[in-house]
């Protein structure tokens, strides 16, 4: 790979953000090769070219135009993405680290470059995209994600209830996901958070989504789950760790980027309904507060019978 190519960007990435400004036959070469990401890439330069109905030499010009010398350049950079794509905790287990800081130095290290690398990296465009459609009030928003970004599906939705209505964390199981995609349609955003060793049910709930027209608004790692062939944006993170195991801490600050751009977008708007909220918060509370005294004294006044004291 020639030194234009940075080695912290996947083809996939480079290929979404020169998607809008690329010639109709090179955009047709770079749909072919997101929607089959990444095994079509590893395809011969024939069938590539066949897949976007166009010719190996177009196939070739957008290879150049992401800085590699040629076709098989581009396929050995995704077949490295795909040995990190699907790395698993156990494979990134090594001998331990010798740091003079120690694990709290190396932390502080390695979760702030991934973080700024995420930042650094991101498109400013894309997160613009997901704000406008999270704040767009003609629109339902679900948010899912997998067994362990689920937490940020949650924590989305948690704000989200604050500044506007109709959204819903989708928990429970893959019957109740297929019940609530029965509502689903092109007035509804699907906001999926799916990171590498992707789920199969998360991928095939974005699949059927984006058959009934539902916007999809993807938060994913650098090496984009499947999911991003149907995504309408795609917003990635770094998931480097001072441990085995893949950080979220970057996806968090994302996740808390977006919320702010919603913010922003929703205006007036957001501050009127989480001014709303607090007030009906409050009220909530100072009734909890006046029910615990006459709760307590029900309590004391039914109490329960002293033990008998036992025997000597």
């Amino acid at each position: 790979m020639t030194s234009g190519v940075p080695e912290s960007r996947t083809v996939a990435a480079q290929l979404r953000e020169v998607l809008p400004q690329l010639p109709k036959a090179e955009q047709r070469v770079a749909r072919a090769l997101l929607a089959g990401y990444p095994t079509a890439g590893l395809e011969p330069l024939a069938i590539v070219a066949g897949l976007a109905q166009t010719s190996a030499a177009t196939v070739l010009r957008l290879a150049y135009r992401l800085g590699f010398e040629g076709y098989p350049e581009l396929q050995q950079a995704i077949k490295r993405e795909t040995q990190q794509r699907y790395t698993s905790p156990l494979a990134q287990y090594g001998t331990p680290q010798e740091d003079s800081d120690g694990v709290l130095g190396r932390s502080g290290r390695v979760l702030l470059e991934a973080t700024a690398a995420t930042f650094e990296q991101l498109p400013e465009g894309e997160l613009l995209k997901a704000a406008g459609l999270l704040a767009d009030p003609a629109r339902r928003v679900s948010a899912l994600g997998g067994r362990f970004s689920t937490i940020l599906a949650q924590y989305l939705i948690a704000h989200l209830q604050q500044l506007r209505p109709g959204t819903t964390h989708l928990a429970g199981s893959t019957a109740d996901h297929a019940a609530h995609l029965l509502d689903m349609g092109r007035k509804d955003v699907l906001v999926l958070f799916d990171y590498r060793r992707y789920q199969h049910e998360s991928i095939a709930f974005a699949n059927a989504a984006a058959a009934r027209n539902v916007k999809i608004v993807l938060l994913t790692d650098p090496w984009l789950s499947p999911a991003a062939a149907v995504a309408d944006v795609v917003l990635p993170a770094q998931v480097r760790s001072p441990s085995p195991f893949d950080s979220l801490t970057p996806a968090v600050a994302l996740l808390e980027t977006l919320i702010a751009a919603v913010v922003e977008e929703l205006g007036e708007v957001g501050r009127a309904r989480v001014a709303e909220y607090d007030q009906m918060a409050d009220g909530v509370l100072r009734e909890d507060d006046r029910r615990a005294p006459s709760a307590d004294r029900s309590r004391r006044s039914h109490g329960a019978r002293r033990p008998p004291e036992s025997a000597p």
